[in-house]
């Protein structure tokens, strides 16, 4: 029997970092009274995922799916920009991701799985050992897609000239051959 770690709807579900820039650890955290679930994930996942929690509220608002309101942005006073609550206990590495739009409860629906484990209906009717199910009002969503966005742009600041993270002890970029930029 697998550990499903549920949430229908959090009563906060956010995306958030430990460490210094350089050397940090993403988590997706939710929390349901005193239950908190921690999953560690990329950077890339983090964003992956609030781009396309984004990219579905704008299609459920363009084919006219949903009967309540979907909110184009997140809605005024749901913005967190509060820590990951503690204590920060890693349930498991995110892997596989997976997202819908259920119409009967008007939900964004986000599946977590561990790394190795595969989504449900991929695994020939086993089961996976572990799974982080939440379900999100779309206003909830769209909080969530505006503090991931934050949390990933608050990251190193990149090059200008070749895209690549500007460490804290300087950046040697290879655009410029090995020399250093001179301001004209």
């Amino acid at each position: 029997m697998p550990i499903v770690h549920g949430f229908d709807p959090p009563e906060r579900f956010v995306a958030g970092t430990v460490g210094e820039p350089g050397s940090r650890t993403f988590f997706l955290q939710a929390r349901a009274g005193s239950r908190i679930v921690s999953v560690a994930l990329e950077k890339q996942q983090v964003t992956a995922l609030a781009e396309r929690i984004d990219e579905l509220l704008d299609e459920v608002i363009a084919d006219g799916r949903a009967r309540g309101v979907v909110p184009a942005m997140a809605p005024f006073g749901m913005t967190d920009d509060q820590p990951l609550e503690l204590p920060i206990e890693e349930e498991f590495r995110a892997g596989t991701m997976t997202l819908s739009w259920d119409p009967d409860d008007e939900r964004v629906v986000v599946e977590v799985f561990p790394v190795g484990e595969e989504p449900v209906e991929l695994t020939d009717g086993e089961d996976p050992a572990e799974l982080l199910l939440v379900r999100l009002e779309p206003g909830q969503a769209r909080a969530f897609v505006r503090r991931a966005e934050h949390v990933v742009g608050a990251g190193r600041p990149s090059c200008p000239f070749c895209g690549q993270p500007i460490d804290p002890d300087g950046h040697l970029c290879v655009r410029a051959n090995g020399f250093r930029r001179r301001d004209p």
